[in-house]
């Protein structure tokens, strides 16, 4: 089985770093997969989810806020602001956030507010869409 090596960084921790056998996430144009000896990329990294398989099978799931993603010479790299496993998710809190930021969304605000709570809001959504799919992997 052909692997590369993946980091996953964020400015606060370097989430995974090691061995990899496929790796699928959001970028700008929809889902991408990358395996070994993948063409050169670079590319926007989307708010979403990031499925990555390991060489002894396991399959492991976080949630990433936008970033870069650098494909070179059988090297992955993605660079995100900020990077969490589906354990580390507090479903109450994120439900609270997604709450507050669609409730702030509907007052009347600059435009620069109103992009922040839809950040938030998004940003809420995914973390919540990721922890749901965890229930279901269990």
């Amino acid at each position: 089985m052909n692997t590369f090596y993946l980091e996953i960084l964020s400015p606060e921790r370097t989430f995974y770093e090691g061995e990899c056998v496929s790796l699928t996430l959001p970028i700008s144009d929809g889902v991408i997969g990358i395996m070994a000896n993948h063409t050169p990329l670079t590319a926007a990294v989307e708010d979403g989810e990031v499925t990555f398989t390991l060489p002894d099978g396991e399959k492991r799931v976080c949630a990433v806020m936008c970033g870069m993603i650098n494909v070179s010479k059988n090297k992955t790299q993605i660079l995100c602001e900020s990077v969490i496993s589906p354990e580390e998710i507090d479903e109450q809190k994120e439900k609270h956030d997604a709450d507050e930021a669609a409730f702030e969304m509907k007052k009347h605000q600059s435009k620069k507010d109103y992009m922040m709570w839809q950040i938030s809001l998004n940003k809420a959504t995914h973390r919540l869409k990721i922890k749901e799919k965890e229930y279901k992997l269990n």
